[in-house]
């Protein structure tokens, strides 16, 4: 449940009660650049982590965190810190099932979780979604819903999306479904956002088109 929160750094500004946001990147560089400030002050503050990344990226995502001044493998003995990979996540059958997700979702919040930590920094690397367009489109569904959960908790979600990987059509629907964006390394409130009631019809309807179209697969 929502309670009164000290507004969260990020990105040049502070998240206030808002907090569900899609953040693009060019590359590992400029994400990291974003995110370690973020991850280390919640470290600080006593906030669980949850990072949810690539398979390969484990090793990489630890050097990093301990190059920045933290601690990950204390930080992982006390249940501070957790890594999940996220196919395993979002994909731990080879298909993507938003219903399941909503309610690991709803797991993972600060409500919900184990150790007694006010609320979570989760951060979500989304390139698993590229390697099937259904995926992009159960994906874009899926951040319009999950709007719904986040509302009742103070929790920080940071989902990033990597701009060379997704096509332009998507990265638009992506920025509609996320109150906040960080994009050209600035966090800000996003003017494109949709209420997910609204979009959801639009994007079922337009996807309905797509499947209905002569030459659809």
């Amino acid at each position: 449940m929502k309670s009164a929160t000290a507004p969260i750094s990020i990105a040049g500004t502070h998240l206030a009660e808002t907090r569900h946001v899609c953040a693009f990147f060019n590359n590992d560089e400029e994400e990291y650049r974003i995110l370690l400030p973020f991850i280390k002050e919640g470290m600080k503050c006593g906030d669980k982590a949850v990072h949810v990344l690539n398979p390969e990226q484990h090793e990489d995502h630890l050097q990093r965190l301990t190059a920045a001044g933290m601690d990950p493998a204390a930080a992982q003995q006390s249940g501070q810190l957790e890594l999940r990979t996220n196919t395993e996540v979002y994909l731990p059958d080879g298909r993507f099932d938003q219903d399941r997700m909503l309610g690991v979702f709803e797991q993972l919040a600060s409500g919900n979780t184990t150790g007694g930590f006010p609320m979570s920094r989760i951060c979500c690397r989304m390139d698993w979604a590229i390697k099937d367009q259904s995926h992009v489109d159960e994906v874009i569904e899926f951040e319009s819903r999950v709007n719904d959960v986040w509302l009742h908790h103070d929790d920080a979600v940071i989902c990033t999306y990597h701009l060379g990987q997704f096509s332009g059509d998507a990265v638009i629907d992506i920025m509609r479904t996320h109150p906040m964006v960080i994009i050209g390394g600035l966090l800000q409130q996003n003017p494109f956002f949709v209420p997910p009631d609204e979009f959801l019809q639009e994007f079922r309807q337009r996807r309905a088109g797509r499947s209905s179209s002569p030459g659809t697969a």
